[in-house]
């Protein structure tokens, strides 16, 4: 297993959920349940990069050291890429970024883009996981990737991608037989030079359409290697609903 370390973009100002990375869980900030998924899958270091002295002091106790970046970066990379300097990661350095809202990622997955860097060979990795039903292919909240042969993507959208034409000439209530439709699941592994690389990059035409970050990597001609996630990634948390979902399933891990 590479070394690798994990950071985790933790913005205060969430749209749908107020101070989201110190909402409580399990009586404990959001924020930290996620940093020890990270500690969990054996990181070197683990990184939370937030705007916000409350998250400094919500993880003063643990082994997870903070970086105090900027507060106006448009997006999670940008902020990611300021806190690979406050680290000082060289280029080669493999980072995972996990998304500050994944409480129950699983340790395995975050290994698993983390060694699709090391031996894929591509600047970024990520991972996807089957479309279960139809209703997810063709919902635009749910994106989904298709990819090569050699497991690189060839494209993310928010569209039912491939469109399966015969099958849904006929109906579109069920999703058809012969083929393993993906969805993306938001976690990313990198090199610290490339990270860097994508931030400064402009953003791209595909990325503005679909609104997806990381369209502007394959825009830009770079590889992005996918993995079929080796564990389920329970859904992330944006809603209160999702927050109380959560509270549910740690009571019962707790109990069971």
């Amino acid at each position: 297993m590479p070394d690798f370390v994990v950071a985790i973009p933790a913005r205060l100002a969430s749209t749908r959920l107020p101070g989201k990375p110190l909402q409580p869980l399990g009586g404990e900030p959001l924020v930290l349940h996620v940093a020890r998924r990270a500690l969990a899958a054996g990181a070197a270091e683990v990184w939370v990069a937030t705007d916000d002295e409350r998250i400094a002091t919500a993880l003063a106790s643990t082994p997870v050291r903070v970086a105090m970046t900027r507060d106006d970066h448009a997006s999670g990379t940008d902020r990611l890429a300021e806190c690979a300097g406050i680290a000082g990661w060289d280029d080669h350095t493999i980072v995972v970024n996990l998304q500050g809202d994944e409480p129950f990622a699983p340790a395995d997955g975050i290994r698993a883009v983390a060694a699709l860097v090391a031996d894929s060979g591509a600047p970024m990795s990520t991972l996807a996981a089957p479309v279960e039903d139809v209703h997810t292919l063709l919902d635009p909240n749910a994106v989904k990737l298709v990819r090569a042969a050699n497991g690189d993507a060839l494209y993310f959208s928010r569209a039912p991608v491939p469109w399966p034409r015969d099958a849904f000439a006929r109906t579109r209530d069920r999703l058809p037989g012969g083929h393993t439709w993906l969805r993306h699941i938001g976690i990313y592994g990198y090199r610290a030079g490339f990270l860097r690389a994508f931030a400064a990059m402009p953003p791209a035409v595909l990325e503005q359409v679909e609104v997806l970050e990381q369209l502007r990597v394959l825009e830009n001609g770079h590889r992005i290697a996918v993995g079929l996630a080796p564990s389920p990634f329970p859904p992330g948390i944006d809603t209160p609903e999702d927050l109380a979902r959560a509270e549910a399933r740690l009571q019962e891990h707790h109990h069971g």
